[in-house]
């Protein structure tokens, strides 16, 4: 593991940068409406408002602007009117660590609003491959749902992130991994894929469950799916749903995106206690809004996630009820090796038996690729994360007693 940066300020120092923050909000991560109402409200005349959304769009979202001063086709006088009202700041890093297998995590801190005690955090993950690169990135400040293999559900839910600070993740990840045009490549020559674009890919795979922030999250990827700016393929992004099940629809309608459930039980019983929303949204209304998902083919496949639980949902009557329960859907299947975290009750399954699981899978033709785990070192592998901000706090507990001492 390279912890690469620690940046956590004392309480009185996160404070003032909250403060800071609410005074100049940043229109790093806005919808072309929003942008429009902010240089509205800076004074932009109506005749011009058009033009100027489009050339700050352009320098947010294409070239990655991070200075007002960079936006040389925007006039100096408008240029001073926006900097006095608005940042380009992307969500604060506390630290960045890099594992040994290229992966990288970032504990990232938001601006505190309405009740929150203190600046929330949460963690973004990047994955990359020689030939594409994964953005994990996170919809909610913990999560509300308790699955019971997932630490992030053992984290209360403090709120939803706003549009901006989801597209923030993915902005703050191309700063530090350098995939701006023109832009060099980390100082640490850490993995990187070979092509121009090393953000291929981008899952809402972290903390909380999006389809209980439904708006933001779709007008993220509005933002982030746009053909003028990130241009991130619909087919290239991945909601991943513990199953709210009528949001699913909607969210194909509205949205269009791939679609990725959280499955990992094929009994009601199993999965009231591995991922408990199925007592409110059971197996057969789960798997009916599966089967029409707008869109669902073969040529868009829906995911299906199934982590591998030792002596708990890993044997062969368990791969074969699960070839049963998704007939007739448009379906690959995803095995998770069990990712351990502290205080955890479950083991991860021996890798015999999780091929043996896979073989029963393929032979029935589903595709079901086993997920080989990343960032294990860095706890941010599928389901660890939250563990870093908490050890972080522990440390600065630690520290705290020894200078009293």
């Amino acid at each position: 593991m390279t912890l690469v940066l620690d940046q956590r300020q004392p309480q009185g120092g996160e404070a003032r940068s909250a403060d800071v923050e609410a005074v100049r909000p940043t229109l790093a991560g806005m919808s072309r409406e929003r942008l429009r109402e902010a240089l509205a409200a800076a004074g932009v005349p109506p005749k011009q408002l058009r033009m100027r959304v489009i050339q700050l769009w352009r320098w947010l979202y294409i070239t990655g602007a991070t200075s007002f001063d960079q936006m040389t086709d925007v006039s100096k006088e408008l240029r001073t009117a926006l900097e006095a009202r608005f940042s380009l700041d992307r969500p604060e890093i506390v630290a960045e660590q890099v594992s040994v297998d290229g992966t990288r995590k970032w504990l990232l801190r938001l601006p505190k609003r309405g009740h929150d005690s203190r600046a929330p955090e949460i963690e973004t993950v990047y994955i990359p491959e020689a030939d594409r690169g994964t953005l994990c990135i996170s919809s909610q400040v913990g999560c509300t749902l308790t699955c019971s293999f997932c630490h992030t559900g053992t984290q209360r839910l403090v709120r939803n992130l706003e549009a901006s600070e989801i597209v923030g993740q993915i902005l703050l990840a191309r700063d530090r991994i350098g995939d701006w045009p023109g832009a060099k490549r980390p100082a640490d020559d850490g993995l990187l894929p070979a092509g121009d674009r090393k953000i291929t890919n981008v899952v809402l795979m972290g903390m909380g469950e999006p389809l209980y922030n439904f708006d933001n999250v779709r007008e993220a990827m509005e933002i982030a799916s746009d053909g003028e700016g990130l241009s991130l393929s619909k087919r290239r992004i991945t909601l991943s749903t513990s199953g709210v099940v009528p949001e699913i629809k909607r969210w194909g309608e509205l949205a269009g995106t791939m679609l990725a459930i959280s499955l990992h039980a094929t009994r009601d019983e199993l999965r009231d206690e591995l991922v408990p929303i199925n007592k409110k949204y059971p197996l057969s209304e789960l798997l009916e809004a599966c089967r029409t998902y707008p869109g669902a083919s073969n040529a868009k496949r829906i995911t299906f996630e199934y982590v591998m639980l030792k002596g708990v949902n890993d044997s062969p009557a368990d791969a074969k009820a699960l070839v049963r329960l998704l007939a007739g859907i448009p379906a690959k299947i995803n095995l998770i090796p069990f990712n351990p975290w502290p205080g955890s009750r479950y083991e991860c399954s021996d890798w015999e038996t999780i091929e043996r699981f896979a073989d029963i899978v393929n032979r029935a033709g589903y595709a079901s690729p086993v997920r080989t785990p990343r960032g294990r070192d860095i706890l941010a592998a599928c389901g660890q994360l939250k563990s870093e901000s908490v050890r972080l706090r522990a440390r600065e507990r630690t520290l705290t007693d020894t200078v009293k001492d």
